[in-house]
């Protein structure tokens, strides 16, 4: 298993289910300290962890990583940041571009290079070569004024996923598009508005990677909130933003 952004917050949940003997996982972060520590937790468990601490934004960097990990049954395409408009301030060309490459290039630079290393991969005993999951967001269905490029980035990766998934389908790789709700993680905790529906990550990680055992080429919980944000999302524009906008941001970067 190949997990990105598995310092902090879902990514941990995830790679902590998956961390039990007979398992390989590899990791990356940012935070070195951080990603050691949980490493160290996980090998106690009978995992074998290897640990890199890459930037999902270098694409040579992801590639090589990726070339360079043997055969792998799954790839979580999980790395992200979040920032929106809190305050009322119109968005940087800076925080739009850092979140365009981080949510979206990022997931192209870590599944791209995947899903060359399954193909060439002969398939396991199921007949699938390997899966692949995309952390996208139920914010992909909406246009909410107070994040906007992370909606969009978000969107963008949760379509891509999905399209791609057919042409993937036909050489034996199961892709999945992940958009979850509110989860608990330090991402939500400066969240200055309700957070409907708001789980714990290990919840959220069990969804998950149910989902993708289950061969869904998407998965978005809670249901009832997706439902709500699909509804919102087929307003007239006008509308929808006024109702979305009723609500505070997500804070800008520093």
């Amino acid at each position: 298993m190949l997990i990105t952004g598995a310092s902090s917050g879902l990514g941990r949940a995830l790679a902590e289910a998956c961390a039990q003997p007979g398992t390989v996982l590899h990791c990356s972060g940012r935070d070195a300290a951080r990603l050691a520590a949980l490493a160290a937790a996980w090998r106690a468990r009978g995992a074998e962890v290897r640990e890199a601490v890459l930037d999902v934004r270098d694409a040579d960097a992801m590639a090589a990583w990726i070339a360079g990990s043997g055969r792998l049954d799954l790839v979580i395409a999980n790395a992200g940041i979040s920032a929106g408009t809190a305050g009322g301030a119109p968005e940087s060309p800076a925080q739009a571009r850092l979140l365009v490459e981080t949510n979206l290039l990022g997931v192209l630079n870590t599944v791209q290079p995947a899903l060359a290393a399954m193909r060439a991969q002969p398939p396991g005993a199921d007949g699938v070569r390997g899966r692949i999951a995309v952390i996208a967001s139920i914010a992909a269905f909406v246009p909410a004024p107070g994040a906007p490029t992370y909606c969009a980035a978000k969107a963008a990766a949760d379509a891509w996923t999905v399209a791609t998934a057919a042409v993937a389908a036909r050489d034996g790789v199961a892709m999945t598009s992940v958009c979850p709700g509110y989860v608990r993680t330090p991402m939500t905790q400066g969240n200055r508005f309700p957070m409907p529906g708001l789980m714990e990550a290990e919840r959220a990680a069990a969804i998950i990677l149910r989902g993708i055992a289950r061969g869904r080429r998407r998965v978005v919980f809670p249901w009832w909130l997706g439902l709500a944000a699909r509804l919102v999302g087929l307003l007239p524009p006008r509308l929808a933003t006024a109702l979305l906008g009723r609500a505070e941001g997500k804070a800008p970067l520093p």
